[in-house]
């Protein structure tokens, strides 16, 4: 049986109408060694086989995506690399004169993972949820939305970036949230915020 909770979507629009959403209550993680242990048990298989069948999949995968391919695996999805730069280098900028970065400045930097829909299919033909008895955690209503993009600003005008999680010490809001929030502000002309970089290196800047 799994747990969720009911979460409360940011009002990001200031309509004051209050909006609530699904989310999983997560309870566990399953280890690599119980997820051996249960595929030994129901397979047949022993779990010295199961556990170097796995242990050499990762190796194989980390092989493929090295020489710039995706992974896709038939029932469970599909993994991307996607580059990032050294944790030392700047950003490179257009233009004559302007620095340029070579492949030594690059490094894989995450794996995206797109789910295969047949994974999702199974997990809801065995999905049993019940509504936990404990309350999600809210987003702190101490500032409006207003209030909220003025600490962003103000914040901006001292610093070169500001994370999702630098905003959310700011706000109080709840991680979905503030990403919610700051990704609007940063499409909404006039806001003086802006978005720079991708994926988990996004961060939002003063736009000028």
């Amino acid at each position: 049986m799994a747990m969720y909770v009911m979460e409360e979507m940011p009002d990001i629009h200031g309509t004051g109408e209050q909006v609530l959403y699904p989310r999983f209550a997560m309870m566990d993680q399953v280890s690599t060694e119980e997820l051996i242990r249960q595929i030994a048990s129901s397979s047949g298989f022993n779990v010295g086989d199961v556990e170097g069948v796995i242990t050499q999949i990762g190796i194989e995968m980390a092989h493929q995506m090295a020489e710039g391919k995706s992974v896709k695996l038939d029932g469970i999805g599909t993994f991307s690399p996607s580059l990032a730069l050294c944790k030392d280098k700047e950003r490179e900028k257009a233009g004559e004169g302007e620095t340029h970065r070579n492949a030594r400045s690059i490094v894989v930097g995450n794996v995206n993972f797109r789910v295969d829909r047949k994974m999702i299919r199974r997990i809801n033909g065995r999905c049993l949820l019940e509504r936990a008895p404990w309350k999600s955690q809210r987003s702190s209503q101490k500032y409006t939305s207003e209030q909220r993009l003025a600490l962003a600003v103000r914040y901006l005008e001292e610093h070169p970036f500001l994370t999702v999680y630098e905003y959310r010490k700011l706000t109080g809001l709840l991680r979905t949230a503030a990403t919610n929030e700051l990704r609007q502000w940063a499409y909404t002309p006039g806001s003086g915020i802006g978005i720079d970089g991708r994926g988990t290196h996004r961060v939002y800047i003063k736009k000028t």
